[in-house]
């Protein structure tokens, strides 16, 4: 026989678990999962560096200082010509403050990740929505162009760009990002043909709703889940591919800094002056496994199966 305390505490546990939505689950898994939250921590931290650069540091990132040259920062424990000790990651060859370039080149560098992914995300996931929701001769026409795409070498085709449209800031974010999304349509077209068959897809054509308000309001927030893993692991290969193009000289443009730049740089001096390379290089691993550390989490905490 149950007693009216039983009842009540019955009632007080059924309270307590209450069903969690998709999200709020996935929000608990993923804070749960050490390796992501330590990388959101990390991109945090770079990230509010790179946005206060101009105040922890008390140099420009174009204030040249030719008595300084190459100087290690006064910590640095091996021997080095001359010493900085005013400068916490020294100076590179034309006394520039390293530890402000570092800053202000993660400024471009995240930059440049992010935009260039949020450009390859809306290209990608609109045509691989569409194609995958239109099937046929239209799905078929559609990833053919993909194919073509896959086949020219991406360097050789953003090189193009850049060369065509002259080098800027602006133009990188673009060049980039329009020859990203091939992958993201694929992974998009094929989420795509699965959910079209669903009952509430079903549902909606029934009701009269045209193909693309279908495509916007059914199927596309259905597949953020998976687009949202994607998007953190193209963060981290545009970032290095900013860096490859730097590296050639055909990214950013002096006096403006980036990883790729501040890494070209430290590889000509990294016998004589290896802090040159060692920082920049440092603060792009912590980043790019940062975000390889968050989209394994997103991947876990939004895999239904993994419970």
């Amino acid at each position: 026989m149950i007693t009216s305390g039983q009842n009540t505490t019955t009632i007080a546990l059924a309270s307590d678990l209450k069903g969690r939505s998709l999200w709020a689950d996935a929000r608990r898994r993923l804070l749960r999962n050490r390796a992501a939250l330590t990388g959101m921590i990390v991109l945090g931290v770079i990230a509010l560096l790179a946005l206060l650069a101009p105040v922890l540091s008390p140099y420009a990132y174009d204030e040249v200082n030719y008595d300084i040259i190459a100087c290690a920062p006064g910590w640095w424990p091996a021997e080095a010509a001359c010493t900085a000790p005013g400068h916490l990651f020294g100076t590179d060859a034309v006394g520039r403050d390293l530890f402000v370039r570092a800053l202000y080149g993660a400024r471009v560098s995240l930059a440049v990740g992010l935009v260039a992914s949020l450009v390859s995300l809306l290209i990608g996931v609109l045509y691989g929505a569409v194609a995958g929701y239109a099937g046929g001769r239209v799905d078929a026409l559609m990833m053919r162009v993909v194919d073509v795409l896959y086949s020219l070498p991406f360097i050789f085709f953003v090189i193009i760009l850049m060369v065509m449209f002259d080098r800027n800031f602006i133009l990188l974010f673009v060049a980039i990002g329009a020859v990203e999304w091939l992958t993201m349509a694929r992974i998009v077209r094929g989420q795509t043909l699965s959910l079209k068959q669903k009952e509430f897809i079903e549902a909606a054509r029934a009701a009269g709703a045209p193909p693309l308000g279908i495509i916007l309001r059914h199927v596309v927030p259905n597949v953020v889940g998976p687009v949202m893993v994607y998007v953190t692991l193209t963060v981290p290969g545009i970032i290095l591919t900013e860096s490859f193009l730097s590296f050639l000289g055909l990214g950013i443009q002096e006096p403006m800094t980036s990883w790729g730049v501040l890494i070209s740089d430290g590889a000509d001096q990294m016998e004589t002056a290896p802090w040159m390379l060692l920082f920049p290089a440092l603060l792009m691993a912590l980043t790019l496994f940062s975000f390889n550390f968050v989209g394994d989490g997103l991947r876990d905490a939004l895999d239904p199966k993994d419970r």
